[in-house]
């Protein structure tokens, strides 16, 4: 099959979450199976540092707005690990410090920037390759499937070309004022309730779920929570009526990329049956943060987005009685102004217990999987994650809220039947979430059982091979409904 996938981010040209590992590493996969693979990404700033040439491969594609013509160069980014990249070129919309925002806030003209991102998709693909299926990922891209069921229904050529949308986080839906969908030439039918209407609003990834052929999520456990109010964000309705078409499919990791035995951005290699390099990527952590800590004291890490969706209000709850413990915490990451402070505070009050560096580095994230003993992922919801899957191969006990893809990966360590990969909390409280820890810290000190958890985690197979063949079926049975 041909594939072109459409996406607003990929490792390693751009990327702001897990996003772009699966858009980095789900095309790979399809490549090494055999199969045409074309990644379509906007020309950011951030991409231009891995352009080592300017190739240009259309001058100009002219795609109209409403009072005026934007005007787009696609370059070609050449095949890597048997992908073609191309990227679109606007410089006033995409050369930017940020991908979707700066200081806080998103960009006002993002709905331009993504309409004209998602019109070039079918207009380079006309030029370079009609695919056998688009497949186009959360609100950036889901005005595809609009576009090609309205402005290119009488497409001779694209009328029976499927297109499965992946919802990464229905949270994120793309709103903006009605009278964009004018101003971005849209034909005004798609503005109806059975459309892109949203309380009077123009919402992107509605369209998108309504439009496109087959609708995937990035896990079992997800595609069932956002059929609900508590997690479908205002759109369980609209995916209810669509649930015979969704499908969820959890996400794989690049284990080229995240293994203990082969990481080149840690201290030490290890493995199941030498565990020895773990101790000394544990000490190399400790002195990245300026932190001392013995074999005794468990080592607590933290990667993550720092916002209120990924439990945070939990942990402060309990920080002072987790300060009571003989325990280290590390964080490391970026986000809503309000977390960013938090931990900034709790590093200041909790000096040698907690450090934090509020910064996206990617080195450091490799070092926290590899150094920690236990790995904290109490978010409120999560349609997949990935930092646990990583956790898991390294060694790094998850303790995580049994929601969407956490609760789909991690199996409950049972002390009796020395079976599971980590601990798990539910219902969504401190007192829940305390009640994990307390249990992973009496683990811990056991010695020999913690050696056997960690084993079972490192044993678990998360590649992509059988993601890929799940998606590969889904492609094969949109191709056949649209033929």
């Amino acid at each position: 099959m041909h594939i072109v996938y459409a996406a607003s981010e990929c490792v390693p040209f751009a990327k702001t979450g897990g996003l772009a590992d699966v858009v980095g590493a789900l095309p790979r996969e399809m490549a090494r199976q055999g199969h045409q693979v074309t990644v379509y990404l906007p020309y950011y700033r951030q991409v231009q540092k891995h352009m080592k040439e300017r190739r240009v491969a259309i001058p100009s594609i002219t795609i109209p707005f409403h009072a005026y013509n934007r005007f787009v160069t696609v370059l070609d980014g050449g095949v890597r690990n048997g992908v073609q990249f191309y990227f679109f070129d606007v410089p006033e919309l995409f050369d930017r410090e940020g991908l979707y925002g700066a200081q806080g806030g998103e960009y006002s003209d993002n709905a331009e920037r993504f309409s004209l991102y998602s019109r070039t998709v079918i207009e380079a693909a006309k030029q370079l390759g009609i695919p056998d299926l688009f497949h186009v990922h959360d609100w950036h891209a889901s005005l595809v499937p609009v576009m090609l069921r309205s402005l290119y229904y009488f497409d001779p050529v694209l009328r029976k070309v499927p297109c499965l949308l992946t919802i990464h986080n229905a949270g994120h839906q793309g709103l903006f004022p009605a009278h964009i969908i004018e101003r971005l030439d849209l034909p005004p039918e798609v503005f109806t309730v059975d459309g892109l209407e949203f309380y009077g609003q123009a919402n992107f990834l509605k369209g998108g779920i309504i439009y496109a052929d087959t609708l995937s999520t990035v896990s079992p456990r997800y595609a069932q929570e956002i059929q609900t109010p508590e997690f479908g964000a205002g759109l369980e309705g609209v995916i209810q009526k669509r649930s015979a078409d969704l499908k969820g499919i959890l996400n794989g990791v690049d284990y080229d990329e995240w293994n203990p035995a082969t990481d080149r951005k840690i201290a030490a290699h290890y493995t199941p049956e030498q565990m020895k390099g773990k101790r000394d990527c544990r000490r190399d952590l400790m002195h990245a943060f300026g932190l001392k800590s013995g074999d005794t004291a468990p080592v607590l890490g933290i990667v993550s987005w720092l916002s209120t969706q990924k439990g945070f209000d939990l942990l402060a709850e309990i920080m002072p009685e987790l300060m009571t413990r003989e325990l280290v915490v590390v964080v490391l990451g970026t986000g809503e102004a309000y977390y960013e402070g938090l931990f900034r505070g709790f590093a200041e009050r909790y000096p040698g217990r907690v450090a934090v560096k509020v910064a996206y580095d990617d080195t450091m994230a490799h070092k926290i999987e590899a150094g920690a003993d236990m790995f904290l992922m109490p978010s409120r919801y999560e349609p997949c994650g990935l930092s646990q899957i990583y956790s898991l191969k390294y060694g790094t006990v998850p303790v995580v809220h049994a929601t969407g893809g956490l609760d789909d990966t991690i199996e409950e360590w049972d002390p009796a039947a020395k079976t599971g990969t980590g601990f798990k909390f539910y219902p969504y409280e401190t007192s829940a979430f305390m009640a994990a820890l307390d249990r992973a810290f009496t683990t811990f000190a056991d010695k020999d059982a913690w050696q056997t958890l960690q084993r079972n985690g490192m044993a678990k197979d998360y590649s992509w091979r059988e993601p890929a063949g799940e998606y590969l079926r889904l492609y094969e049975e949109c191709v056949r409904r649209r033929s």
